[in-house]
């Protein structure tokens, strides 16, 4: 199990007992818009990801971790690798904090400074990159802090409730190798 600590938080592999969680954070249509989900998913579907998420990195081309606060185990968020790509050296990465109480306490920027390091020192990636929404200037914040830098703007990319909304892409590249 991959174990990731900082200084409040941790990150670690799903586990079975997170079905409910990822089950209510897939199906939360508040966050479908950042996590780029337009439909529910059913328990059952999340029990068979779950069963497959223990699958090494190089074979999902994806790596999900659940955020956590304290060690009585449970999440209260997901931060993401996906479109992991080893011969080029990059991911894309993605967050969300369940709960609006969780959110603005350092929780995403602890997550993220721990996925960068692991992605950069472990994984040995030369580049991570994010697409966001124009208007979440929250996520916006986050990843800047941390270097990355936006390179471009993917126009009308995102239908949500009937209008069109632009999203940036963001790149952070990894010059210490």
């Amino acid at each position: 199990m991959i174990t990731l600590k900082g200084d409040t938080i941790y990150l670690r592999a799903l586990e079975p007992n997170d079905l409910e969680f990822v089950y209510a954070m897939e199906n939360d249509q508040s966050i479908w818009e950042v996590s780029n989900t337009q439909t529910p998913y059913s328990r059952f579907l999340v029990k068979q990801y779950l069963e497959n998420a223990q699958q090494d990195i190089y074979e999902a081309k994806q790596l999900r971790l659940a955020i956590c606060q304290d060690q009585d185990f449970p999440a209260i968020g997901l931060i993401d690798l996906f479109d992991f790509d080893p011969k080029n050296n990059r991911a894309g990465v993605g967050i969300v904090i369940q709960g609006q109480g969780n959110r603005n306490q350092n929780i995403g920027s602890e997550a993220l400074e721990l996925l960068i390091h692991y992605s950069f020192y472990n994984l040995n990636l030369h580049q991570l990159y994010a697409n966001i929404s124009t208007e979440n200037l929250a996520s916006i914040a986050l990843f800047s802090k941390f270097g990355f830098e936006e390179i471009g703007t993917k126009k009308d990319w995102i239908l949500v409730n009937g209008s069109y909304k632009d999203e940036a892409v963001f790149q952070l590249i990894n010059n210490k190798f």
